[in-house]
């Protein structure tokens, strides 16, 4: 049996007004044949997933095509042309196939294309015809389509945010492929689609609401026939008609099953539907309780969420810290013409500088101050432990250290990096430990790194493209009426094969 791997992946920000570019792609991850299993298999990711469990089952793997980019705003029209045909390219060459694991990431949107994974797994389906099993993962920040439904046989959503399961949900999605190979099962899908968007700071799936109902899941996992359960929780940045939650039910042969298991659980999380919005405290707010906690406090920045395609050069924490005086504190910005100065004026030199808030006008403005240079990296670290995103070698560019006489430490680099790794810091000498507030720009996807140092994590309301606050942006694709944007919505419980 010959079985192959793809994936496209993208997370897109449609309140980002620029593009995801084919560099974008270049700069991160695009792979294919035998590089791709070079760079990916003992990732900490599902594609590592798909290769270990096809060699543990005695399946030939056979890479086909990787393609992955930072999350941004929506993809141009002339790189999905690129990567659609490079992806088909690709497929073509690999020679017959019995099976095609895929992993999407099911939130990325393109300028011609506002259901690109949809798109692209539809033009899979039709290159590999009707008989070939498909089976693919998704982030559980998808955005899940009808269309992403129809082209699939299983799709399997990460059950773990921070994304530490994604390995993990690929050995499983593999596992499923082997078994519907052998003739031991035929797996079908069904979906409903509760009109609900779930505020990003309830997504932990570790803390209530998520915990109560993924135990539900679990639970509905174990019925006779049930082969694979997943809550989406959607990811609400996105302004298409997919935006919000779903429920995927994979189960052997009988679509009744699948069907009525996806209502029963999409009922009972509409029944709860008030407990997946929240309200969180300002910036001013979280400054002052994180003063009066014993240390080291983790804020989390979720205005500029690197993770859900902010610029991560927000100030409006690094302004607070500034205007309270609070050290020891540690702020990453990505700032490359700070770097530059601070290279500029030297190790140990005093100087003037602008810091942050150049990107956009929607993460505060740059915070002016003198700090005196701590030094320079070339910005590269790694990562042993599984992180949210599977990703094990990080590359931030040139990277200073600048500090301010109150004690205020900013790491200023070139790239954006997502904030999943202690390593950020001691790859710079950094003791974690040594700060009473470390800012992380993120909402869930740092908790799993800076949990082991820090005693306490408070989200905090910070403006910015992926603000907290819904009600902050305008949309113009979504369903309408919808929890929680219109509170009086009323849906009746259906699913969708």
């Amino acid at each position: 049996m010959r079985v192959g791997i793809v994936a496209l992946m993208h997370e897109s920000n449609t309140f980002i007004p620029e593009t995801t570019t084919w560099h974008d792609f270049e700069a991160d991850l695009l792979l294919e044949g035998a590089a791709m299993q070079e760079r990916m298999a003992a990732a900490h990711h599902e594609v590592g997933g798909f290769f270990e469990q096809l060699a543990a089952d005695r399946i030939e793997a056979v890479p086909v095509f990787a393609a992955r980019a930072l999350p941004f705003g929506p993809i141009a029209a002339s790189t999905v042309a690129r990567l659609v045909k490079r992806l088909l390219s690709a497929l073509g060459r690999a020679g017959p196939l019995d099976g095609l694991l895929a992993a999407p990431h099911g939130a990325a949107v393109a300028e011609s294309e506002p259901d690109f994974d949809g798109h692209w797994l539809t033009a899979v389906r039709q290159q590999l015809g009707p008989a070939v099993p498909l089976i693919g993962t998704l982030d559980l920040h998808a955005n899940v389509s009808p269309r992403m439904v129809a082209a699939c046989d299983a799709l399997i959503a990460y059950r773990q945010n921070p994304h530490l399961d994604q390995r993990e949900r690929g050995r499983e999605a593999a596992v499923l492929m082997a078994r519907t190979l052998r003739g031991e099962v035929q797996p079908v899908m069904a979906a409903a689609y509760p009109p609900l968007a779930v505020n990003i700071a309830q997504q932990a799936t570790a803390e209530s609401p998520c915990r109560e109902l993924y135990a539900l899941a679990d639970k509905a996992r174990n019925q006779p026939g049930v082969l694979a359960v997943s809550l989406v929780l959607g990811f609400p940045y996105a302004d298409v008609a997919e935006m919000g939650a779903s429920v995927l039910v994979v189960a052997d042969r009988d679509q009744t099953v699948a069907a009525r298991c996806a209502t029963e659980l999409a009922q009972v999380w509409w029944t709860r539907r008030a407990e997946f919005d929240t309200t969180l405290p300002s910036a001013a707010e979280a400054v002052e309780r994180a003063a009066q906690l014993d240390g080291p406090v983790c804020l989390l920045d979720t205005g500029d969420n690197i993770g859900g395609g902010a610029p991560g050069d927000g100030t409006v924490l690094a302004h607070e810290l500034h205007r309270r005086k609070l050290g020891p504190a540690f702020v990453c910005l990505v700032d490359p013409e700070a770097v530059q100065a601070s290279a500029a004026a030297g190790r140990g030199t005093r100087v003037g500088i602008r810091v942050g808030g150049k990107h956009d006008h929607f993460h505060g403005p740059p915070l002016e101050a003198d700090f005196t240079v701590r030094g320079f990296f070339e910005g590269r670290f790694s990562e042993s432990e599984p992180r949210h995103g599977g990703m094990m070698e990080f590359d931030r560019g040139p990277t200073a250290l600048v500090e301010t006489d109150d004690g205020l430490m900013i790491m200023l680099t070139t790239r954006r990096t997502f904030p999943v790794s202690l390593n950020q810091l001691t790859s710079c000498g950094l003791e974690p430990r040594s700060f009473h507030i470390l800012v992380a720009k993120g909402v869930h996807a740092p908790v799993a790194a800076y949990a082991p140092v820090c005693r306490h994590h408070l989200r905090v309301s910070t403006s910015g493209v992926t603000a907290a606050d819904l009600n902050t942006f305008t949309y113009h694709q979504r369903r309408r009426p919808m929890f929680p944007f219109e509170p009086e919505t009323r849906w009746l419980p259906q699913a969708v094969s």
